[in-house]
């Protein structure tokens, strides 16, 4: 079987430190996967080496059927997906068509095209009322959908999210989680790391588990279901102890 995303054996080091430990990732295609962790588990190294950002220490990674290693076949695959980075890189000095339209000549998509796609996906995020305002005025809540906006700009056929809903209010998530399921119906896939377990359980098909750099679980959402317990009490589990550790606060028991 062809993987939308498959990882062999792969790591990455930080001098003496392992952020990621020889990781078998598989996501089928027109999954929507969850890969979850506790901070500093590895979630956003993982994503920055599966789209290039950032090269292995060793392993090997596959993206729609194509062998990252090798040079040409990676840059031609990132045609084919789209990414919203955890720390958003937006040019800020631009509008968001200004900046739509950028994204459209980037990934060589025909002019008018650009135009069409734009205009609906500024009516979708609920930004077209605020499209003549430079993005450097925009709430972290807009910026958060103006770059998931650029990124379905191409239509991937991949996409990956890190954290999409971190400081985003109800009412954009709503409208995120809404565009996402639409986006996985069609056929494509997504990637998401993020620390909100209902929206994972609610969207995802499919849930990874990073702890301390090596994946530990690795199961549908299905399955995970048919065992019984919520995915926030099986994720719970599978971090341990070491995460769950907590200190009495004394001085909150007693008088003031």
């Amino acid at each position: 079987m062809e993987f939308a995303i498959e990882t062999h054996q792969l790591s990455r080091t930080f001098d003496q430190f392992i952020a990621v430990d020889v990781i078998d990732v598989r996501v089928k295609p027109g999954q929507f996967y969850g890969f979850l962790g506790p901070n500093g588990a590895g979630k956003s190294t993982t994503i920055k080496m599966l789209t290039g950002l950032l090269a292995s220490s060793g392993g090997s990674m596959r993206l729609l059927g194509v062998d990252l290693a090798d040079p040409k076949a990676a840059r031609e695959v990132k045609r084919r997906i789209g990414v919203v980075p955890e720390n958003l890189a937006l040019f800020e000095n631009l509008t968001a068509r200004e900046y739509l339209t950028f994204i459209g000549r980037m990934y060589g998509v025909p002019a008018e095209v650009v135009r069409q796609r734009s205009q609906e996906l500024l009516e979708v995020m609920d930004l077209a009322t605020a499209e003549t305002k430079l993005t450097v005025e925009y709430s972290h809540g807009m910026k958060k959908k103006l770059s998931l906006a650029a990124a379905l700009l191409p239509k991937p056929e991949l996409l990956f999210l890190d954290e999409p809903f971190e400081g985003v209010d109800a009412v954009a998530s709503r409208q995120i989680k809404d565009v996402l399921k639409r986006f996985v119906d069609h056929g494509s896939t997504v990637f998401l790391t993020s620390h909100v377990m209902e929206i994972v359980e609610r969207l995802c098909t499919q849930v990874g588990v990073i702890v301390k750099g090596r994946l530990v679980f690795q199961d549908s959402m299905e399955n995970l279901r048919a065992a019984g317990g919520s995915l926030e009490d099986r994720f719970i589990a599978l971090v341990g102890s070491d995460h769950m550790e907590t200190q009495k606060l004394n001085w909150l028991e007693g008088a003031a």
